[in-house]
């Protein structure tokens, strides 16, 4: 049996989409999502509510193993979104990443294109716990003087994958963090000046 969608599609996918541009505008900064009573697991509310208002049936969306090899997941996804599923992440314009330790080098994504840098891959990574009193060291467009952000579990690297993103600008993937019903986005022009805490 498939998991429902938004009891009330039209406003909890604006209310959802609202969340993630405000998040994307104030990188680090914590935003809550809501209109998602359940998910099918290992999709956690946060992602999943960004997977029902940004994706439709012309939006190709990579996932790792985790969730692509989830039926509960890939059927959920089909069915409420339409949404046509890809093994080659350089095809997605969103992938969906469970397993964040994990997840494949930014360079296996689509990074966009002078012309086209819109054409990058958006990474959506569900983590365990966001937190904004302490972590990573964030600073640049949307953000007074500097934030922080935690976020766990991230890859061990993920502060050298951050700076080598930024230094592809106008190019390079922007993240969205999920954490139960909270974001966090770090986009492409962030950055990332410290280990975290």
């Amino acid at each position: 049996m498939l998991a429902p969608a938004f009891a009330d599609p039209v406003f909890a996918s604006r209310a959802v989409f609202r969340s993630v541009m405000d998040a994307m505008a104030r990188p680090g900064t914590i935003v809550a999502t809501a209109g998602l009573a359940q998910a099918p697991f290992p999709f956690n509310l946060g992602a999943a509510s960004v997977a029902l208002a940004l994706l439709d049936h012309e939006t190709p969306v990579w996932l790792d193993p985790a969730l692509a090899q989830s039926p509960e997941v890939t059927g959920w996804l089909r069915f409420h979104t339409g949404v046509p599923l890809t093994d080659e992440p350089q095809q997605a314009a969103f992938g969906f990443i469970a397993d964040p330790s994990m997840m494949p080098q930014f360079e296996a994504f689509c990074q966009g294109s002078i012309e086209y840098p819109d054409r990058a891959t958006t990474l959506v990574l569900q983590v365990e716990c966001l937190w904004g009193d302490r972590g990573f060291s964030l600073s640049g467009p949307g953000i007074r003087g500097s934030r922080t952000l935690l976020a766990s579990p991230l890859p061990s690297d993920f502060t050298a994958r951050m700076r080598a993103n930024r230094a592809l600008f106008p190019r390079g993937v922007d993240i969205i963090l999920a954490a139960g019903e909270m974001l966090a986005a770090l986009p492409r022009s962030v950055h990332v000046s410290m280990e975290q805490a």
